[in-house]
């Protein structure tokens, strides 16, 4: 008599992928958070760190980016809290929040190009990572 197992029924590899792949995008949300976190710092303490660009489509005065990126930067951290336990809410936030921070980010090339671009690659890596896993592989 043959065993058959149900399409229900998790196995370890698929849940080890899926947690897995939810710690990463955890991970990285945290440290694109703490980087946005610290460049709000940057642009509210000082603007001289930033270049500044006469003739660029989006002009934003700094401190007040600095403080949006600031305030991106800690609602990322605190629901990359949320994702080191599994939450669904945390992961449907994730996915929001980095989005969000990609426009930001995307807003912001022209007074500090480098670190926006990296961080829009950052939070994309977040938003795959949140997005590939099925829901029903996620305990919690």
């Amino acid at each position: 008599m043959a065993t058959t197992t149900t399409p229900h029924r998790r196995s370890a590899r698929a849940e080890a992928a899926a947690s897995g792949l939810t710690v990463f995008a955890a991970v990285m949300l945290f440290i694109a958070g703490t980087l946005d976190l610290f460049r709000g710092i940057m642009a509210i303490a000082d603007d001289d760190v930033f270049v500044t660009t006469p003739n660029y489509v989006f002009k934003f005065d700094l401190t007040s980016w600095g403080w949006i990126q600031l305030a991106l930067g800690v609602i990322a951290m605190v629901v990359s809290v949320g994702l080191f336990s599994a939450a669904t809410w945390a992961r449907v936030a994730g996915v929001g929040i980095a989005g969000l921070l990609i426009i930001a980010n995307f807003l912001s090339v022209p007074y500090y190009p480098f670190w926006s671009l990296t961080l829009i690659a950052l939070y994309g890596f977040v938003i795959w990572g949140l997005c590939v896993v099925r829901r029903d592989d996620v305990s919690g």
